[in-house]
């Protein structure tokens, strides 16, 4: 079943990407959901509504868990799930930069079993499944083989190399940034970067995808403290990502506990 979803989902998120473009770099509504949620826009929702109605076509008996559909908690009981992030990186969507995706996932059992990532500005798409290897635009990719944190180059943001988060000492990282959590996962999984960490609680939908991406090309990925992600739980919330090589991984954690 992971290479059926995988194949389901790739077609699902390439015609994501036409609806995308279709508002990219054009006068798109958008408006602020409020707290912390940030910008949602017109093209956000038409792609969620494509997704659902094609996806639970296909799979009727998935649960569905995305960013821009209030949440059901019926979504609990079923073993299976869609993990959907219908625009990861809105802001940079709306402000017309190439660096947004659509992040589509399936989970089994809370654990990611298939994910899709696809950037439709780029035309870039990354994929891997329980049964087969991380691919970007069909070729294999691994993770870097740096076996050290001081000195990586790591997509972060400031705010996470923050001292009173480090009990251990704060790593000497080089700092990068891309706006979409879900791309920064893949990023960290072809090596274009040693790794990437976020030490704010994310969104499941944002990393679900990636997640898989990163851990099949090599990547030890976790929460802040190490421990294994989960998904589809109540509250569709991780305790931070770390997705870095294992040597670099196992550093990290050390000092974020202290």
């Amino acid at each position: 079943m992971p290479a059926r979803d995988l194949a389901l989902l790739t077609d699902a998120a390439r015609e994501a990407g036409r609806i995308a473009m279709r508002h990219w770099r054009r006068d798109v509504k958008h408006w602020d959901k409020g707290g912390e949620h940030g910008p949602v826009s017109e093209a956000d929702l038409a792609v969620n509504e494509m997704l659902k109605a094609r996806l639970l076509a296909a799979r009727p008996d998935y649960g569905w868990l995305s960013e821009e559909t209030p949440d059901d908690s019926a979504r609990l009981s079923r073993d299976t799930v869609f993990i959907i992030d219908p625009i990861d990186g809105t802001r940079a969507f709306i402000a017309g930069e190439e660096s947004f995706s659509h992040s589509l996932a399936v989970a089994h059992q809370g654990r990611v079993t298939a994910g899709v990532v696809f950037l439709p500005a780029m035309d870039r798409i990354y994929v891997a499944s329980e049964s087969s290897p991380a691919l970007r635009d069909g070729q294999p990719i691994s993770v870097s083989r740096s076996d050290r944190l001081e000195g990586s180059d790591v997509l972060t943001t400031k705010a996470n190399l923050l001292p009173e988060k480090w009990p251990g000492g704060v790593p000497d990282l080089k700092r990068h940034f891309r706006a979409s959590l879900a791309w920064r996962l893949c990023l960290a999984a072809e090596g274009r970067f040693d790794g990437m960490l976020t030490l704010r609680d994310a969104w499941e939908w944002d990393i679900a995808a990636g997640s898989l991406i990163a851990a099949k090309a090599g990547a030890v990925v976790s929460d802040r403290k190490g421990e294994a992600l989960h998904f589809n739980t109540p509250g569709a919330m991780a305790e931070g990502v770390l997705a870095l090589p294992p040597a670099a991984h196992a550093e990290a954690v050390r000092r974020l506990l202290g």
